[in-house]
């Protein structure tokens, strides 16, 4: 891992800009290592992953991991995955689920960690506060968004919530995971199989 990469995650880490808009000390939860080829653009961490302070570990990441068919060190291995959700802090919960990501995390410490993440091939955007910020969706649906897999591949894949939640969607629209999830993991294993990739 780079110094500035370092330092910047270390000052990441320590963030408390929404500490008066949360409902618990603020937790930054990410990761991020200058070496990696794979980028995945959450949403938020929820209640779990604000206990554990391990991004994706619970049901969600479970479901991710299994649509990306790696198994829990490649994911949490920092040299082949970034992790860095919309917002890095459990946002807490409303009437109908976790409320949305904070909205200082993008411009404080998305960009610039971005910007020391050279080596990313793929990019995956979970959502639709992700794929608005990423790929400039606004107004458009997660369905379509992601229905339209194919205009930004092989470097862009946009995903719906892999939360259980989401159960009726995929069932709904079952072409997801017959059409979308093949070439994911094949495009995922040829990347983490290149050399130079932390093995």
């Amino acid at each position: 891992m780079t110094a500035a990469l370092e330092a910047l995650l270390g000052r990441t880490r320590a963030c408390t800009l929404c500490r008066e808009r949360l409902p618990h000390e603020p937790r930054p939860v990410l990761q991020a290592g200058s070496g990696a080829r794979i980028l995945v653009a959450g949403q938020a961490p929820g209640r779990r992953v604000h206990a554990s302070g391990r991004p994706f570990d619970d049901p969600s990441g479970d479901r991710l991991r299994a649509w990306m068919g790696v198994d829990r060190a490649t994911f949490w291995d920092a040299r082949r995955v970034a992790i860095l959700p919309m917002g890095f802090c459990f946002p807490g919960s409303g009437a109908s689920g976790d409320l949305p990501p904070r909205p200082e995390c993008a411009p404080a410490w998305r960009t610039p960690l971005l910007a020391l993440l050279p080596d990313i091939s793929l990019t995956l955007v979970i959502g639709r506060y992700a794929q608005d910020w990423h790929l400039d969706t606004v107004g458009a649906s997660v369905t379509d968004t992601v229905r339209d897999w194919r205009r930004r591949w092989p470097a862009v894949v946009p995903l719906p919530h892999p939360s259980p939640r989401n159960n009726r969607w995929l069932r709904t629209n079952p072409w997801f995971e017959s059409e979308v999830l093949p070439r994911l993991r094949q495009r995922i294993a040829a990347l983490l199989a290149e050399p130079g990739v932390a093995a």
